[in-house]
């Protein structure tokens, strides 16, 4: 699981049954299924959802887990990818989990190592498993069939992904994905944020610069955390942005009052979005870490071949 790209739809589509008939068996059977499995999880950045899901995922299948993070291991001292996955290898890992701050770690360590690998967010590249969970979330709170996917199944859905789309990788494999699946895709916010160059990722993606506008055509309203440690050298002035693109109560009920209103997290309240948007009935976004630990459950059994 290094891209989105890399599944078809007849894949995604495997992806959401398998999560539906793991999520059904009983905590017993569950835990059956990768039982005496290895399973590692290397960290070269700090998560909180990705990697606490994927780890207890991982043990509500009855798989062994190991962490390596960058702030504990030889990588401090030095040691590179490469031989930190053969270490690992060596050591019995049958999988490994993967956040790195190179784009395109995962498919080097997956051709060093020869192991499945996860890809749980490199760079500013992609974040395909996170899509994934967005898109099961999606379907669930749409009212719509989250046991598959078809090239039609999101037919009538306009998803408005907006603020710093330059750095997600959450925006890009959501950008990457849900076009495929007949979602309208209209990516928002100001210049510096979002390149032309998005367009790029998809050949139906939209740009809207207004937000106002753009939110007027939602369906779901997908808000994105202002990356502050990697703005340097971008002309933004964060009271203008708050002013144009923070999701606001009022801003919500004048152009969107029945949108989804999601977000990968972490949230920084009071910037991107207010938090009576966050906590309120139209918000799914504890909902989407829920259905990240049940779709990892469904990746980590694909990747270690286990038929659930």
């Amino acid at each position: 699981m290094l891209s989105v790209n890399h599944l078809s739809v007849s894949e995604v589509s495997s992806i959401l049954a398998a999560t539906a008939r793991i999520e059904a068996i009983s905590a017993a059977e569950r835990a059956k299924l990768l039982a005496g499995r290895r399973v590692a999880l290397l960290f070269y950045e700090s998560s909180t959802r990705t990697r606490t899901s994927f780890e207890l995922a991982a043990k509500s299948l009855g798989a062994t887990t190991t962490l390596v993070s960058d702030k504990s291991s030889s990588i401090e001292k030095g040691e590179s990818l490469k031989d930190t996955g053969l270490t690992l290898r060596a050591l019995g890992a049958e999988a490994i989990i993967l956040r790195h701050n190179y784009s395109g770690a995962p498919d080097l360590l997956a051709r060093m190592t020869g192991l499945p690998v996860l890809n749980a967010g490199d760079g500013m590249h992609e974040h395909p498993s996170q899509a994934l969970l967005d898109l099961r979330t999606m379907l669930i709170r749409l009212g719509l069939d989250a046991t598959s996917a078809s090239e039609t199944c999101l037919k009538g859905v306009t998803v408005v992904i907006t603020g710093d789309i330059r750095h997600s990788r959450v925006a890009r494999s959501n950008a990457m994905l849900l076009p495929r699946l007949g979602a309208r895709v209209i990516l928002c916010g100001p210049k510096p944020l979002l390149p032309e160059d998005a367009l790029g990722l998809h050949p139906a993606i939209e740009i809207e610069r207004d937000f106002d506008r753009a939110l007027s055509q939602a369906s779901v309203a997908m808000m994105l955390r202002i990356q502050k440690e990697r703005l340097a050298g971008l002309s933004l002035d964060l009271g203008v942005y708050i002013d144009g693109y923070q999701l606001t109560e009022a801003r919500l009920a004048a152009h969107a009052p029945n949108a989804l209103v999601m977000h990968p997290g972490p949230m920084i309240r009071g910037l991107e979005i207010q938090s009576e948007v966050a906590d309120g009935p139209n918000s799914a976004i504890e909902e989407q870490v829920s259905h990240g630990l049940a779709i990892r459950t469904a990746l980590l059994v694909r990747a270690l071949g286990v038929k659930a």
